[in-house]
């Protein structure tokens, strides 16, 4: 009975990620977006049905069919029992909706999913606003959950949350089939909420967790949406898959044991993600039929270049190109550290010193890691400075926890 009820909470969890938000999408196009609470109150009473039958009764032969079939019937039972639907909702429903016969056709789902991810990621929000919703709305993540990717107070985040729902009342986007008119008008920032959104999780700012892959996984799954809408599946959003599937290859390689970071030269190529790698190439090469590149063109051929086994010279020479160009597409510090380090790979640790040092960005963690790196081979006292800066300016106990091994192991204290 124990490995029984421990299948069931592993499928349901399961379940939960991949269709609660789905499930909200669908029930939102029919209530209104006003009426999202409504919404995530139908679909949390289906997992808790399922949580309570399923134990009881084991799992159904077809799981998703019956949570949407309890999903619909739950909607009905609110509209029927609450007075308010029949004052507020019922007049916002259009007629041939108004017999609650919900439609959770895959075509609806998907249209009510896409819709939703336009609502969520919308320029009238901040960019922390837009990946909490995004969490939140999309993901089905909890307060607590999302706290703790941001490194912030439960209190924080709910406050946040509340000022990003109350606008996407006011706003009354319409969650139905997204028109090409609203693609055009909001997929960059679509992409970008989603781009940041897997970030969070790839260069994870959490106490605890150097990655939080199930960040890297949803943000991915969220990007493969746009796939299925011939709108939104542009070369720019199959840049961004190919970058989050060459990325999400090597997370299993970028921490040890311990959770501290391994460096790129020092990763298990054996843990790399062959299936990953190969779905990025595939996704890479129908980014480049056009002849338009974004920066996430750039990014997805410099984390191309990072995993193929090219010549070491030819891989570097062409990951510095590449920098080359997406820092004059758009400007970022990171990007200009990353070139630094591409610019020592080609022409030697002293060069690479050289051009990192003119970036000056003395505030930055990555910078005087980079440098503390840099300086190893050149000046051990210079390199423990700069590694002893960076421990400094660090408030991540996994992030500190490297620095402090690699402090020791260059003689420092």
């Amino acid at each position: 009975m124990t490995i029984a009820n421990g299948q069931n909470n592993r499928l349901l969890q399961h379940l939960f990620r991949q269709e609660y938000a789905k499930m909200t999408a669908v029930l939102c196009r029919h209530f209104g977006l006003q009426h999202i609470e409504v919404a995530e109150d139908v679909a949390s009473e289906t997992f808790l049905k399922a949580t309570e039958y399923w134990m009881q009764n084991g799992i159904p032969e077809n799981p998703v069919g019956w949570l949407y079939t309890v999903a619909k019937n739950k909607a009905k039972d609110h509209l029927r029992r609450n007075s308010i639907f029949e004052s507020k909702i019922k007049n916002h429903l259009s007629s041939e909706k108004s017999d609650v016969e919900l439609d959770f056709t895959e075509k609806i789902i998907e249209d009510s999913q896409l819709a939703m991810i336009f609502a969520v990621c919308n320029i009238s929000h901040s960019e922390e606003t837009q990946i909490c919703l995004a969490l939140q709305i999309l993901c089905g993540f909890s307060l607590q959950e999302i706290a703790d990717a941001f490194l912030s107070k439960p209190e924080t985040i709910k406050k946040r949350l509340q000022r990003g729902r109350n606008k996407l009342r006011e706003e009354k986007f319409q969650i139905r089939t997204v028109d090409k008119e609203v693609i055009e008008n909001g997929l960059s920032m679509v992409l970008k909420t989603l781009y940041l959104f897997f970030n969070e999780g790839y260069f994870s700012k959490s106490n605890n967790e150097m990655i939080r892959k199930e960040l890297c996984s949803e943000a991915l799954r969220l990007t493969l949406e746009l796939t299925k809408n011939s709108f939104t599946n542009i070369p720019e959003t199959n840049a961004l898959i190919a970058l989050m599937c060459f990325q999400s290859s090597r997370l299993e390689a970028r921490i040890n044991i311990n959770g501290e970071a391994v460096l790129f030269e020092e990763q298990d190529k054996g843990l790399w993600d062959s299936f990953l790698i190969e779905k990025g190439n595939l996704y890479l090469i129908k980014a480049f039929e056009e002849r338009e590149k974004s920066k996430y063109h750039f990014e997805a051929a410099i984390a191309y270049w990072h995993i193929s086994a090219a010549d070491e010279n030819l891989k570097w020479t062409s990951i510095l190109q590449l920098y080359n160009q997406l820092l004059i597409k758009e400007y970022s510090p990171l990007a200009a550290l990353n070139r630094a380090f591409a610019f020592a790979k080609v022409y030697g640790c002293a060069m690479g010193i050289s051009e990192a040092e003119k970036l000056n960005l003395n505030d930055e963690i990555n910078y005087h890691s980079l440098l503390g790196y840099l300086y190893e081979k050149e000046n051990i006292k210079t390199s423990l400075a700069h590694y002893h800066e960076a421990f400094k300016l660090s408030k991540s106990k996994i992030e500190k926890q490297t620095l402090k091994r690699k402090i020791s192991e260059l003689g420092g204290s």
